[in-house]
């Protein structure tokens, strides 16, 4: 490990802390509004509601709202959903889920991988969708995708010879991802049965699933922003969900640009069942509340909404008056048969996870820019410190399929009112990561804070010493406090334009954290603000699930 001395004011330091998740709320279709993070909750209430039924969910559904909303009026239940990733919603299963009363992930393997205790019963899948590639239409049609049968090897030689790119979900953090990489896997080795753990070590398919990999352009801890960064972004292509490909053409028709064509690799299609499951905590009335809930969202007319979101209910095509939704001119398949893969077992799933984390996925090139301005000291150095451990400590970041690739590359430059030190991890060993959590965890805290200094430090940093596509690059900036430094947003947009780098630039806020300093930034360089003020270790972690 290497550092670098500080080329601004001397200040004292002392630790760092913070890493996982976020975890607050928002404001849905008649949702009253919640502290934190707009994306991470909704609640729908109702009049005379005798009950509350909290609901931990895949983001993919905050775009069933307004059907929620009726759902709660009609059945006189209040809903409150808490958004997580797959593995989150899978750790919170296997302890025992006792902040919630029902699970509803995108696929029913994450509640088998989850539910150690047997705790989750009344299983109903509400909908399905296939994991397609949604391409630029004349994209697709240069490489001869419109209207012929494609598969994953198709796409690797589209990937191989330059044609192509395409952003995706992280495999170990988002359900997407991980249903298209367990695709890939059966795809590239050809085949039908079951996926043992001795497939996964043939020379052959690492190869090959490292070469397709290689084609990450973006990537995302979530389904949903990934769509949302799609259209802010100029690429080439993303992996997710049917529906949410039609949500994204839908959007991009409005505006006027191109719409994406979908592609059904025929052999390694994977479908999302969208498992709602209650949780049994021995409350009779939360069963029965649940059920009036799942009852409804059964029922023909929810079901016919639901459809009308871009979701298939049932695997016989959709309904005569829904087909406006699903048009073919994208490539949209209604009367398709979807021969989906079957899941490999959960010991063969956890080892296939563990592989693309270490060693096949694209390596990560990560700045973590952390705030040492006095007002870290005591308790949110600590937390930093404690945060830094979960990323940094590969037996941490192990439990959450967060460890360290052999290719990654992590630097941490320190600051306040300037740079206090940079020090980079001299390889992704164990030793060398833990030295650089070390470097953290001796720093003191002190001085004023400028946050756009340490920003463009870290794309020099990229720019300067690196071949940024050849890894999936990111700043992550953590702050405290309002940026009142030297340097204002003004100095950092004109570099970054200047540069041309398409690099996010991911911002957690904690203390007194200027919010609207940190939107600009995410805005600019199309990354996202997480809100680490109730939870810094689990912002840090989701924030790592990003890149």
């Amino acid at each position: 490990m290497k550092g670098r001395k500080r080329k601004g004011k001397a200040v004292f330091s002392l630790l760092l802390t913070g890493i996982l998740f976020l975890l607050s709320g928002c404001v849905g279709s008649g949702g009253r509004q919640q502290e934190g993070d707009p994306s991470k909750q909704q609640s729908f209430t109702s009049f005379g509601a005798g009950e509350t039924i909290r609901i931990l969910s895949g983001s993919e559904n905050r775009e069933l709202g307004n059907i929620l909303e009726k759902c709660a009026e009609e059945t006189k239940v209040n809903i409150e959903i808490s958004y997580q990733g797959s593995v989150d919603i899978m750790r919170d299963l296997e302890a025992g889920a006792e902040d919630y009363d029902a699970v509803w992930p995108a696929s029913s393997l994450w509640i088998s991988m989850g539910d150690q205790q047997h705790l989750v019963k009344h299983t109903e899948s509400i909908s399905n969708t296939p994991v397609v590639f949604g391409i630029r239409k004349s994209l697709a049609q240069e490489l001869g995708f419109v209207g012929s049968e494609v598969s994953v090897k198709d796409i690797l030689a589209a990937i191989q010879e330059g044609k192509m790119s395409f952003c995706m979900t992280s495999a170990t953090q988002s359900n997407s991802g991980a249903s298209a990489y367990i695709g890939f896997l059966y795809a590239l080795l050809g085949k039908q049965d079951g996926i043992t753990l001795a497939d996964l070590e043939a020379p052959q398919l690492q190869q090959d699933m490292t070469r397709l990999l290689s084609g990450i352009e973006r990537s995302s801890g979530s389904s949903e922003w990934l769509m949302d960064m799609f259209l802010e972004g100029n690429y080439d292509a993303m992996v997710n969900y049917e529906c949410l490909v039609i949500s994204t053409n839908q959007k991009l028709e409005e505006e006027g640009k191109e719409p994406l064509y979908v592609v059904y690799p025929y052999d390694g299609l994977n479908i999302a069942d969208s498992p709602l499951g209650y949780v049994d905590h021995g409350e009779k009335n939360k069963e029965e509340a649940f059920l009036k809930i799942q009852e409804y969202l059964l029922s023909d007319s929810a079901q016919d909404e639901i459809q009308r979101t871009g979701r298939r209910t049932g695997y016989a095509g959709v309904k005569e008056e829904n087909k406006d939704i699903f048009k073919p001119e994208w490539g949209i398949d209604t009367e398709r048969i979807l021969s989906t893969i079957t899941m490999p077992s959960s010991e063969v799933l956890a080892q296939a996870l563990n592989l693309y984390q270490s060693k096949l996925r694209k390596p990560s090139l990560t700045v973590y820019c952390l705030d040492f301005s006095g007002s870290m000291i005591g308790k949110g150095n600590d937390q930093l410190v404690q945060a830094m451990a979960q990323v940094l400590l590969q037996e941490n970041a192990e439990k959450n399929f967060l460890q360290a690739g052999e290719r990654d590359v992590n630097l941490v430059i320190t600051f306040d009112n300037g740079i206090i030190h940079t020090y980079e991890a001299k390889d992704a060993s164990p030793k060398s990561l833990e030295d650089l959590y070390k470097a953290v965890e001796e720093e003191r805290p002190g001085g004023g804070t400028d946050i756009y200094l340490p920003a463009m430090a870290a794309l020099r940093e990229m720019r300067e010493n690196y071949d940024l596509t050849q890894y999936t690059p990111a700043v992550i900036l953590m702050t405290d406090g309002k940026s009142n430094g030297d340097t204002v947003f003004g100095d950092f947009q004109e570099f970054y334009l200047q540069e041309q780098m398409d690099v996010p630039v991911f911002s957690i806020m904690f203390g007194q954290a200027q919010e609207s300093q940190l939107e600009e930034l995410a805005a600019l360089t199309n990354a996202r603000v997480f809100d680490g003020r109730s939870d810094l270790i689990g912002a840090f972690r989701s924030v790592k699930g990003y890149n």
